[in-house]
């Protein structure tokens, strides 16, 4: 038996104005989610426990099948350890986004007008923290360069309870009420507006500015934590597991558990990557010896926290196909399987940030018939079946009962 999970990180919406009242994937054409969702069971599932912040961190984790509650340290250390940065007992990871902020007031009455700095460049990025890392390395502190707008800060034998904002949630609005306050807070404020001073005239922006890019003009600290410790996935479901995703954060929490990480070329974490190649990877890697592959994809979320519904409906419609590729493949090689499709929390457009609404699920097997009165994968549809997961981290086990 084979089991997969297409995760469509942000994909659940509100409705939206300019899309006639419909939600994302109301509007989208899913001819393969249309065709299997009067087959499947579909429901809602509560995928940040209550009291703990709607990041995909935190979700990635429950449908993961790790309770976050017992196993969550902070976002940044997942991260930290899909970039092959040690760490020790004592040290504390923090996320350093590069970001745009307005220009011209001082720092403390800036505008976040872009968490992601126009989606900068790894390349250019890199350039922009190795230079930082000339002035803020020590033996304290230590920056690691990352993937496009997502680095790393290590701070040696420190401390978290910091309250840290992500940048996502303040896009469009002053950070005056939005700096890091704690024990580290000025710290961590003091950094981010030193990088302003040395960021603002580098040549990388100075040439994205005349291109019309968004300039990186600011580092953002945000995410702490320490290393945790997750318990081997093979061993606890007795499953060989692997991922699929181009974001550090996931691949963390897969080597974390002991799965394999699937390398898939031109895979970038927006709408722009390679889907079909996820697609084909991951039956690639479930007919070659893995019986569970974990397929991630960032796009829907991005578009979300970008405000950008075109292409949230366009990603979805791409997973769609996702879903038609696997679905395909298995069958003609005879393997019995069961998927799942979630998102692993809201993003809707109107807040351009993540919200603890349950998720809608689907979950379709091809030797059971698990139907229980969807017509469509939609929000509402799966609201209207009345199957509900109110613990996020069992929904798998939904997933691997199939038999």
């Amino acid at each position: 038996m084979k089991y997969i999970v297409l995760l469509g990180d942000g994909m659940a919406d509100w409705k939206i104005p300019e899309l006639g009242n419909k939600t994302c994937l109301e509007k989208a054409v899913t001819p393969n989610l249309d065709r299997l969702a009067p087959l499947s069971e579909a429901g809602l599932c509560l995928t940040v426990p209550d009291g703990m912040k709607p990041g995909s961190d935190v979700a990635n984790m429950s449908v993961l099948g790790f309770d976050p509650a017992k196993y969550y340290t902070g976002r940044s250390p997942l991260e930290a350890v899909s970039m092959g940065i040690e760490l020790g007992p004592d040290d504390v990871t923090v996320r350093c986004n590069l970001v745009t902020l307005s220009d011209k007031e001082d720092y403390e009455k800036k505008t976040m007008l872009d968490y992601s700095a126009g989606e900068i460049t790894t390349a250019e990025a890199c350039e922009l923290i190795n230079y930082l890392k000339k002035h803020f390395d020590g033996e304290r502190y230590k920056l690691y360069a990352g993937i496009s707008y997502r680095h790393c800060l290590v701070v040696k034998n420190g401390k978290t309870g910091n309250k840290l904002t992500p940048p996502h949630d303040i896009t469009d609005r002053r950070i005056t009420d939005s700096l890091p306050e704690g024990e580290y807070g000025n710290v961590y404020a003091g950094l981010m507006k030193r990088s302003f001073g040395l960021l603002k005239d580098c040549p990388v922006n100075v040439k994205r500015v005349k291109e019309g890019k968004k300039p990186a003009n600011s580092i953002w600290l945000w995410g702490e934590g320490t290393k945790p410790a997750l318990c081997n996935f093979e061993s606890s479901r007795h499953l060989k597991g692997g991922i699929i995703s181009a974001v550090d954060l996931v691949r963390g929490i897969g080597m974390l558990a002991g799965m394999k990480i699937i390398e898939v070329s031109g895979i970038t974490g927006n709408y722009k990557t390679d889907f079909q190649g996820k697609a084909n990877s991951a039956v690639d890697a479930l007919l070659n010896g893995l019986d569970f592959v974990y397929v991630h994809m960032e796009a829907p979320d991005e578009c979300g926290h970008q405000g950008d519904y075109l292409n949230k409906v366009y990603s979805i419609e791409q997973i769609d196909g996702v879903l038609g590729t696997v679905v395909k493949r298995l069958d003609e090689a005879r393997e019995n399987y069961a998927v799942l499709v979630c998102p692993d929390h809201y993003t809707p457009i109107a807040c351009k940030t993540h919200v603890s609404d349950p998720v809608p699920y689907l979950l379709y097997s091809n030797v059971k018939d698990l139907s229980n009165g969807a017509k469509r994968y939609t929000e509402a549809e799966c609201a209207l079946t009345g199957e509900y997961v109110g613990r996020g981290h069992k929904l798998i086990e939904k997933l691997i009962s199939v038999k």
